[in-house]
């Protein structure tokens, strides 16, 4: 029987379809890469030319397979380098190669970068339009049924607003939904306890529209501040936002993991999390769109158009809300804002006279 030369590197061996591992090294025998355990028997076999070596990637452990699908993993790079050597097989993976020339490892990596502005940038804005263009009506019913009943379970509670209170904001809503593109019937107005979200009123893109407890309480008997919020809902659906942001944040999600390659289920979890949370959400420019839809619903409507206005003056008040835009939040309050809200109403008053 040959002999067994010294041992080429120690690791782990795995039997063919096993995730239990036995220590154990790599060694000759007879002409034959051998793998054998810590008394001297063989585990596996074979002539090296059968044998898959895996590139050298950095520190990452090398998988050496034999051809009964066994596998031997050691992270002695060096030791597998030198063997192949001596065996005129020398073969870096350009993972390695990339590792090991940092100019071109930084150039790669900028590339890889402008790949994904370029598409942030230009490719998801019009991939985002053509998905809203050719979504069937049933696709937004099924997200906001599957996103309410979520929120029920995790966020929000039952609505304790005594039933006169509820009556006049109902009543106001219908006002200025009837006046909107989809009419009174296109819209649905529930009432939740905020929990963690507090004072807030935020649409689905199906027309749903939840109303928090205590954005009621902080407007205090102002009906139509309340009124004014819901038309400026109304407008992020009428206006399609939160379809696209829905959309535009599994596209983000997608180019991430695109980009970043296999992350991992956790951080996979959180990205798809944060997505969803990311759709609640609006661009200053939505915003903006909104806050306009409702000053001329409730001017349609004969009602305040400055409701929406002292909204935001409310936040800034009682709230101390003085910030910019943020994605943090689904109604920024900021100085500018009812500015222009003022601006659109003075506008829009003297078309009327």
């Amino acid at each position: 029987m040959a002999s067994d030369g010294p041992a080429i590197a120690s690791g782990e061996w795995y039997p063919p379809g096993s995730g239990r591992s036995i220590i154990a090294s790599l060694a000759e025998r007879g002409g034959r890469l051998i793998v054998r355990d810590e008394s001297g028997g063989e585990l596996a076999g074979s002539m090296l030319p059968s044998i898959e070596i895996s590139s050298r990637v950095g520190r990452v452990a090398r998988r050496i397979t034999f051809p009964d699908g066994s596998t031997f993993e050691t992270a002695e790079n060096d030791a597998i380098d030198r063997f192949l050597a001596g065996k005129g097989r020398v073969r870096e993976g350009i993972v390695h190669r990339l590792e090991r020339f940092h100019p071109r490892l930084i150039a790669f990596v900028a590339a890889t970068i402008l790949l994904g502005v370029l598409i942030y940038r230009f490719a998801l804005p019009l991939m985002v339009e053509v998905a809203v263009a050719f979504t069937p009506p049933v696709v937004p019913r099924i997200m906001s049924a599957s996103t309410l009943e979520t929120m029920d379970r995790t966020l929000l509670g039952d609505s304790k607003l005594d039933e006169a209170r509820r009556g006049r904001i109902v009543e106001g809503f219908r006002r200025v939904a009837a006046l909107s593109g989809r009419g009174e019937a296109g819209y649905t107005l529930n009432f939740r306890e905020g929990g963690p979200l507090g004072p807030n009123a935020f649409a689905l893109p199906d027309g749903t529209l939840i109303l928090t407890d205590e954005l009621v309480d902080l407007a205090g008997e102002d009906t139509e501040m309340i009124v004014g919020v819901l038309a400026h809902e109304i407008g992020h659906v009428e206006h399609e936002h939160s379809l696209r942001q829905i959309y535009r944040a599994a596209g983000l999600t997608a180019l991430i993991m695109l980009v970043a390659g296999d992350i991992g289920s956790g951080a996979e979890d959180v990205l798809v999390q944060g997505g969803g949370l990311l759709a609640l959400s609006y661009s200053r420019s939505a915003e903006a769109e909104a806050d306009r839809h409702s000053v001329e619903l409730m001017l349609k409507a004969g009602l305040d158009p400055g409701g929406l206005g002292r909204f935001f003056q409310l936040l800034e008040t009682k709230l101390d809300d003085r910030s910019e835009t943020s994605i943090l939040s689904t109604h920024p309050g900021t100085p500018e804002r009812r500015k222009a809200i003022a601006d659109w109403i003075g506008k829009a008053r003297k078309r009327l006279e």
